[in-house]
């Protein structure tokens, strides 16, 4: 079922993971019947929000937006690479799985880990609706918050693993996370200079 498991992954995670586990999907299942959908979220959000409410960076500063074009362009960039990043995501999970368990890998598990720890921060994209430099930060940052505590507490869980190395096994995890965000970062600035860079409306 499209977006299933979503609400519980925020009222009662524990038990949530139990159900994602006993799921009977192939992760490519799993990918498709959320990521595309969540990744909507903040790629139609920041759109509107930069094209028709604009930001300042002071309260006294001038209300900056963006071109139709140069927002869908660098939207559609954004949604393409929240797409990547979630797949990319899930088969280091996957790969990483090996290291850490005797068993069988399953690969329904890691992808859906990817896919359910990213959501808060996917929906979360809706601060984009209003997009404040300090009210999008902090709202990401507590949705960053909320997904590694989901790591931690699903990787036991789902990866059916001892809770020693399972916190080995999430740490390694969140340490991908992270490097994952700076590369993104960093292909952000080169499609910037290549001229990609966002076109302000006079």
């Amino acid at each position: 079922m499209i977006l299933d498991h979503i609400s519980g992954i925020f009222a009662h995670p524990q038990r949530e993971w139990f159900g994602i586990r006993a799921e009977r999907r192939s992760k490519t299942s799993e990918f498709l019947q959320h990521v595309p959908f969540l990744a909507l979220i903040p790629a139609i959000s920041f759109y509107i929000g930069v094209t028709q409410v604009g930001w300042s960076l002071t309260r006294d500063s001038k209300v900056v937006y963006l071109t139709d074009g140069s927002a869908l362009t660098l939207c559609v960039l954004s949604y393409g690479a929240a797409l990547v990043g979630v797949w990319c995501f899930g088969e280091f999970i996957n790969w990483m799985h090996k290291t850490y368990s005797e068993e069988a890998s399953n690969p329904h598990h890691g992808m859906a880990m990817a896919v359910y720890v990213t959501a808060p921060v996917l929906i979360a994209g809706l601060a984009g609706l209003w997009p404040n430099v300090w009210f999008n930060g902090a709202v990401m940052m507590l949705a960053g918050g909320y997904s590694v505590f989901l790591i931690y507490r699903g990787m036991p869980i789902l990866m059916n693993i001892d809770r020693d190395r399972a916190f080995l096994y999430s740490t390694s995890v969140v340490t991908v996370a992270l490097v994952m965000l700076v590369s993104l970062r960093v292909v952000t600035a080169l499609l910037w200079a290549s001229g990609f860079g966002p076109e302000y409306r006079g």
